[in-house]
């Protein structure tokens, strides 16, 4: 578990995950970050000196993220959840990555896919950090293709999903409406989402309540808001980010650094503590076969029902 950046919530969110008594049941948790940044941690990457230095939290903050990167991949730990980072501070710290996903991704070789996932709706992120005016230029056949069959692959395999239903969320109000309001989800989205095999598209302000009444078990999402806003409007506090694709599992909450309430003890750690158990779930799926055996199912709040083998 990283700490993420020292100057948010991360911290305190790490402190209160580890004190919920479900987390304990589940899991041993090793936690990657700086001393100083007001908690124990098991794996330190330095030191950090509370001077509000944004360059210095995100160093720490990319260090962490490379560290339990190597470990994961070592086979120290079974899985990796992420407390909030600072972009802008990840990348004046030396790193020139748009967020976790995408370093992530580089960091093990992977194609990956941003799913945002709750026990009401899914979603997954066809494009993620770039800017609104890139989208058009970014997203492409081949990009809804691959995430699309990232999206299969990921629910089958962690979430253990025999057939996965999904839709494609259009680009355009109504679909383009027969191109009236722009030819992409003509000329581009029905194409791809036919190679793809999968339903769509459809508009968004549809699609989504379609898969909340159960129709489908994801959305591929265009592009980045159009996709968080229907799961934070959906569960905002209980969604779950999880980058599909990795040889491990990684998730993290659904929420930012909150600097504006970090060290008042605010913080609700709900979505990290989501977050902890549900990477614990999948880690029975995702552990490659004769590795550490942990109960697959759902965490239990009494430590009557017993004990199962804890995720690490």
């Amino acid at each position: 578990m990283t700490v993420g950046d020292p100057r948010g919530i991360g911290p305190e969110i790490v402190v209160k995950a580890l004190a919920d008594p479900r987390v304990g049941e589940r899991c041993d948790i090793v936690v990657v970050g700086p001393t100083g940044a007001g908690l124990d941690v098991g794996e330190s990457i330095g030191a950090w000196t509370g001077n509000e230095d944004p360059a210095l939290a995100g160093r720490l903050s990319g260090l962490a993220i490379e560290r339990a990167v190597e470990m994961a991949k070592r086979g120290e730990v079974d899985g990796i959840v992420t407390a909030p980072i600072d972009k802008s501070a990840l990348l004046a710290g030396g790193y020139d990555y748009p967020g976790h996903t995408e370093m992530l991704a580089a960091l093990t070789g992977s194609r990956v896919a941003m799913m945002l996932a709750s026990e009401k709706l899914r979603v997954v992120l066809a494009t993620t950090h770039i800017p609104l005016s890139a989208v058009g230029r970014a997203l492409t056949a081949e990009v809804i293709v691959e995430a699309a069959e990232v999206t299969a692959r990921g629910l089958r395999e962690w979430f253990g999903i025999d057939e996965p239903r999904l839709a494609l969320c259009a680009l355009n109000p109504h679909a383009g409406d027969g191109g009236r309001f722009g030819d992409e989800d003509a000329r581009l989205l029905t194409p791809a989402a036919r190679a793809a095999g999968i339903a769509g598209p459809f508009p968004a302000d549809t699609v989504f309540v379609r898969a909340l009444r159960g129709e489908f078990d994801a959305v591929i999402a265009p592009y980045h808001d159009v996709g968080m806003t229907a799961i934070k409007v959906a569960s905002f506090g209980s969604a779950v980010n999880v980058t599909l694709g990795l040889p491990f599992p990684r998730t993290s909450p659904d929420h930012g650094t909150a600097l504006d309430i970090a060290g008042q003890n605010r913080a609700d750690p709900s979505s990290m503590i989501a977050a902890t158990l549900l990477c614990s779930s999948i880690v029975p799926r995702a552990r490659p076969s004769g590795g550490r055996q942990v109960s697959a199912d759902p965490p239990t709040t009494s430590r009557s029902a017993g004990r199962p083998s804890p995720a690490r």
